[in-house]
């Protein structure tokens, strides 16, 4: 039987200077493929094994969300962007380390998010953070010719795909790595009937996460409940 805690306050890897809160479900042995896909729905996320959501008392920042693929049309910028990475060839593998991998995760990490905390991550942390899970999770490269590119995690669950974290070439100049993953992962959905793309948390004041504001309509969990982010919550 699942069991559910509230962890001591922490700093927040969000918003600076504010203290957070995690509910988090355990053991992690329990939480299965179809235990996983109800705690999605839920605003759960994982991190390696650790399976938590936000129970912060003073602050609802952290909004789950997703895309319904059946509702999504790509914007203007969204199909250029997506017909300039067809070049891109994807390759799915089950969850395994590489060391181009993590050299790969090391500049990303240093180039776009320096000071971050994920910077330095060992190997190990490297590991923990995206090479454990109990749940049918995918390591998907994306080569360009020769050259390693991207590479994206995904978990594949009863309702929907959801994206665990992606890293790319942070040196290529005038690529759109981010943006064609997340549609890449889109047509995924479609090819395998599934309706949902869970992104994770948005949080309007986060400038980082401002991007998964253009895959519309977005889905927001509120009160329980899923339905669509007002156009307004976005300005």
């Amino acid at each position: 039987m699942l069991k559910f805690h509230t962890t001591n306050p922490y700093s927040c890897s969000y918003l600076p200077g504010k203290l957070a809160c995690s509910e988090v479900a355990t053991p992690e042995h329990l939480i299965d493929n179809q235990t996983y896909g109800k705690l999605i729905q839920a605003g759960f996320r994982r991190s390696g094994l650790y399976t938590y959501r936000p129970s912060c008392a003073h602050c609802h920042a952290c909004l789950s969300v997703r895309v319904n693929v059946n509702n999504f049309s790509p914007n203007r910028t969204q199909r250029r962007t997506w017909k300039q990475h067809q070049h891109l060839t994807a390759i799915q593998n089950a969850l395994h380390y590489k060391p181009s991998h993590y050299a790969l995760y090391q500049r990303y990490q240093i180039k776009r998010h320096a000071g971050g905390g994920m910077d330095h991550d060992c190997r190990e942390q490297y590991h923990n953070f995206l090479l454990q899970s109990h749940v049918n999770s995918k390591l998907i490269e994306f080569h360009e010719g020769d050259q390693l590119r991207m590479i994206s995690i995904v978990d594949v669950l009863p309702d929907g795909l959801s994206s665990v974290y992606t890293f790319f070439d942070p040196d290529k100049i005038h690529a759109s790595f981010g943006t064609y993953n997340i549609l890449w992962q889109i047509e995924q959905c479609r090819k395998l009937g599934l309706t949902y793309l869970y992104l994770g948390y948005w949080i309007k004041e986060n400038r980082k996460m401002r991007y998964k504001a253009n895959f519309q309509p977005l889905e927001v969990l509120t009160n329980g409940q899923w339905q669509l982010l007002d156009n307004s919550s976005f300005s």
